[in-house]
């Protein structure tokens, strides 16, 4: 069998630096959802994970529902947050290296107490109103790309997707216009 050099060709131009590194995150991302399913019997998805931790702190009754499952939703939601900042702190800083991952490419490398750290170029206002965009659109599409995209699709669940579609659709044309205006970081 003969490999179609036009397919090859634009795998090229849409990963120039190769598939390996979207291989490697995406089956760790598959790992871990089927650890926590095969644990828990509940599909994993980012935006649950964060309505169980509110559980702690408040008393409105669509948090309370996820009271008898809050603690290994909290650990998730913390090993998100941890395994970022490890990531920005090892490989991205630059401390550990890997042909996965090309340090310091993207932000900004400093140095604090003898440790190379990672900082985003992108503004702070822009990461607030990005995430608050996310969690209006978590609410509204009644899940997080983590839920649908992985579990849901996974399933077959119509739902997810048509959520998976609308997500990448607004993402794409977002994209496109923001270069089209110039926009940076």
């Amino acid at each position: 069998m003969v490999a179609d050099p036009v397919a090859l060709q634009a795998a090229a131009d849409l990963f120039p630096n190769g598939v390996s590194r979207y291989a490697v995150g995406g089956l760790l991302v598959g790992l871990g959802t089927v650890v926590i399913y095969v644990g828990t019997g509940i599909p994993a998805g980012a935006s649950t994970f964060l309505e169980s931790t509110l559980s702690y702190v408040s008393g409105q009754s669509r948090f309370q529902q996820y009271v008898g499952s809050r603690d290994w939703r909290l650990v998730f939601t913390a090993g998100i947050v941890l395994g970022g900042l490890a990531f920005a702190a090892t490989v991205q800083s630059g401390v550990v290296t890997s042909s996965l991952y090309e340090p310091g490419t993207t932000g900004q490398l400093y140095e604090v107490a003898g440790v190379t750290l990672w900082s985003t170029a992108v503004q702070p206002w822009r990461l607030f109103l990005g995430g608050i965009l996310v969690g209006v659109g978590t609410r509204i599409g009644k899940g997080c790309t983590s839920g649908h995209g992985v579990c849901g699709v996974g399933s077959a669940s119509k739902t997810s997707l048509v959520g998976v579609v609308t997500f990448l659709t607004v993402a794409i044309g977002t994209a496109q216009i923001v270069a089209a205006l110039g926009v940076s970081p």
